[in-house]
Formats: structure tokens, C-alpha cells, sequence
């Protein structure tokens, strides 16, 4: 039975965070088109097909370690009016589009539980058992998407952040910024890499804002995975 919970859990976890970042990538490429650049409708990425949005390697790691990325959405800066400013609208998109779907997640779950207590509980065993299996995603949902827009805040290259806060630069500030671009991956390694004991700091980064959105988006009565 637990062996079977087990798997039950991964499959719904696994499924909640390719629908999120198919979503998010999905979001990227989405603003970019309507804002000038048709690079990401040329690749194939205006589509809610998560195998346009799927990292070959980033996938596998989801499997393995309920960690990973999916394929960065690319955009020409050519294309855009107001390149520092669009692209900090296409990289804040992402976020954005999770933390919707978290919130309407939300409301569907609590519509669920509500009809849980008063409807479905008198139903037959099978509603049931499917109520109880949407719920479960539901929660795996938000949490994903919540982890996934916080995550994707953070101000280090390549996450999302890093753009959005040239976005707000000035133009020699915006130099110096991008300067950094080029050690984005050794901060991310070092926030990602556990440092004191088994907790990683970026954790520390992540907790407090994960606490307070989940905290509104969960229902205190919803199941967690």
C-alpha cells in the first residue's frame, strides 16, 4: 500500500510540474510573439504541448529528482521596441502565469472540498476516488506552480529575475548588471549546492515567500503531497 502511494505521488507530482512549466515557457513565448518577435512561433513554442517546452536532461531530472527545467524559450531583442523593457515583460510573463494558475487551482480546490463534505461523500465509491485524485493534483499544482514563479524570481542568470531587473536599470547601471550574466550559473550551483548539512541556501531564499503564498492558496483542510 505504501509502495503504491509511492508511486501514486510521483506520478501527480510529476504531472503537476510538467503542466507548469509548459504553462510558464508557454507564457514566455506567448508575450514575445505579442510583442514583436516571431522567434518563438517560428520554434514551435506558441503551443500548450509540453513537448515543445520539455529539456531533454531537464525532464530526465524530474524523474530522477522531482528537479529540473524545462527548454528556455528564446526571443531576438531586434524585434522588440524596447528591448531592455520587453524583455523584462517576456521574462516576468513566466512567473506570472504560474501564480494564475495557482490561484485558479486554488479556487477549484476549494470548490472541490466543498463538494467533498457535502456531495461527493454520499456519492458513489468511484466519484469519490476521482475527487480524491483531483484534489491530490490540485495541491501538487499550486504547490509546483508557487515553487516554480518564486524560484524563477530569483535576480541570477538565466532565471527570469535576472532579466526583469535590468528591466528597471538604467542603461550604464543595465551594462554593469549583464556583466554578471556570466557567472550566473556558479551563484545558482552555489545556492542550489547543500552547504550546511542536508539544507541548501537557497532555501532560506525560497521559505519565507513559499509559506505565505501557499498559506493563502491552500486550503488548511486540502490533502498535501
Amino acid at each position: 500500500m505504501n509502495l503504491t502511494l509511492e508511486i501514486f505521488s510521483f506520478i501527480v507530482g510529476f504531472l503537476a510540474i510538467v503542466v507548469a512549466i509548459t504553462v510558464h515557457e508557454f507564457a514566455h513565448a506567448f508575450l514575445a510573439d505579442r510583442l514583436g518577435d516571431p522567434t518563438p512561433r517560428l520554434q514551435g513554442r506558441l503551443t500548450l504541448n509540453p513537448l515543445a517546452h520539455l529539456d531533454p536532461i531537464g525532464t530526465l531530472l524530474l524523474l530522477i529528482a522531482r528537479f529540473g527545467w524545462g527548454k528556455p524559450v528564446q526571443f531576438d531583442p531586434f524585434n522588440l521596441r524596447n528591448p531592455r523593457r520587453d524583455a523584462a515583460l517576456i521574462s516576468i510573463a513566466g512567473p506570472i502565469s504560474n501564480l494564475l494558475l495557482a490561484t485558479a487551482a486554488s479556487i477549484v480546490l476549494r470548490v472541490l472540498l466543498g463538494l467533498q463534505y457535502s456531495v461527493i461523500a454520499h456519492t458513489t465509491e468511484t466519484i469519490g476516488i476521482i475527487a480524491a485524485i483531483l484534489i491530490s493534483f490540485l495541491n501538487s499544482l499550486i504547490y509546483m506552480n508557487v515553487v516554480l514563479a518564486i524560484f524563477n524570481l530569483i535576480p541570477i542568470h538565466p532565471l527570469d529575475g535576472f532579466k526583469i531587473v535590468g528591466g528597471f536599470l538604467n542603461p550604464s547601471q543595465a551594462r554593469e548588471w549583464y556583466s554578471l550574466e556570466r557567472y550566473g550559473f556558479i551563484f545558482l550551483i552555489l545556492l542550489i549546492f547543500p552547504m550546511f548539512g542536508n539544507t541548501a541556501p537557497i532555501s532560506y531564499i525560497l521559505s519565507p515567500a513559499l509559506k505565505i503564498i501557499l498559506s493563502i492558496l491552500l486550503p488548511s483542510s486540502g490533502a498535501t503531497i
